[in-house]
């Protein structure tokens, strides 16, 4: 496991901490972040404020998590932290507006640790802890708070569980190591059935009919994505304004279903922030193609089987660029 002693080192002494997730968290990204910060505030004497450069607020499905509360909104953030942690995060870019920090902290000659599980992380922070063999960042956050001493208990055991079970698409991409892991964390109190129950599979009525409309649209062109197929369906604005970002969010994992595809994609719009649509794109690929690659033609990045990106554009222009990335993207 990379640099560990040096990471728990750096946490060891430090005395206010800014842990960070990318955009649009998800549950390793926050999960990561509020199990450390909670091994860090029971050690006492430490100032811990885990926040995200978007949304304001804490998802609502992750909001259990944080038993802690150490969920700070972008907002209210102090001006400058001893020690930034970024989490789950592979360039700045995905810390959104809060990017600047990390210079900031380093100019300062504060310290950045980066602890993640992308193989497209590029190394910003002054310490890091990264590994593209791990399943999750979670899995990463176990062994380093082993290294601290860390006792886990339920409420941290969650967080990384929460991690773990999603990043591991219900631990069908798991390693027996990771399986072993998982059963530590529930040893020490985690109700299974509850964490993915609240997080993956409770959603309102609302999302229902939103799902009825976007699915009308979606299309399946079976000799795009290198001939292994490719899905893909559109979430404008109007068709998410009744439901909550979570939802949106989960319109990739219906549509990843697709027997007839290798390749998934969601388009989903956002506010604009100039004259022309913004969307950010989920993409999944079951078989066959690196949807890395594919993403990271666009500026975004991720892993070869469920990555992302954000363009500009009409949603057909977009579709566009995809098509083409996934036609030069390697094959896994």
């Amino acid at each position: 496991m990379p640099n560990l002693k040096e990471a728990a080192a750096l946490l060891a002494r430090a005395n206010d901490v800014t842990l960070l997730g990318h955009v649009r968290p998800d549950a390793d990204a926050l999960g990561s972040a509020l199990a450390l910060g909670r091994a860090l505030q029971l050690r006492g004497g430490v100032k811990v404020r885990v926040s995200v450069g978007e949304p304001e607020e804490m998802p609502e499905t992750l909001r259990s998590l944080d038993v802690g509360g150490l969920y700070v909104p972008a907002s209210e953030l102090p001006e400058s932290e001893q020690l930034l942690v970024a989490l789950d995060t592979p360039t700045p870019g995905r810390l959104g507006k809060l990017a600047p920090r990390v210079d900031a902290v380093r100019a300062a000659g504060g310290d950045v640790l980066v602890i993640d599980h992308h193989a497209s992380n590029v190394f910003y922070g002054t310490h890091h802890v990264v590994d593209d063999t791990a399943e999750a960042t979670a899995v990463l956050v176990f062994a380093l708070l082993a290294e601290l001493g860390t006792e886990i208990d339920e409420p941290i055991a969650r967080c990384l569980y929460a991690g773990l079970v999603t990043d591991t698409s219900g631990f069908r991409r798991a390693r027996p190591s990771t399986h072993l892991m998982a059963a530590k964390l529930l040893e020490a109190g985690v109700d299974p059935d509850k964490v993915v129950r609240e997080i993956v599979d409770d959603h309102p009525f609302a999302w229902l009919p939103m799902l009825s409309d976007v699915l009308a649209g979606a299309r399946l062109e079976p000799d795009e994505a290198r001939g292994f197929g490719l899905a893909h369906a559109v979430v404008t604005l109007d068709a998410a304004r009744s439901v909550r970002a979570e939802e949106v969010e989960a319109v990739i994992d219906v549509v990843r279903s697709t027997r007839e595809a290798g390749v998934a994609v969601v388009l989903k719009e956002a506010e604009p922030t100039g004259p022309r649509q913004r969307w950010t794109v989920s993409l999944r690929s079951a078989r066959g193609v690196d949807v890395s690659a594919a993403a990271g033609e666009l500026g975004g990045g991720g892993h070869r089987q469920a990555a992302g990106c954000t363009a500009e554009g009409t949603a057909d222009e977009v579709l566009g660029k995809l098509r083409e990335a996934l036609s030069r993207a390697p094959l896994l």
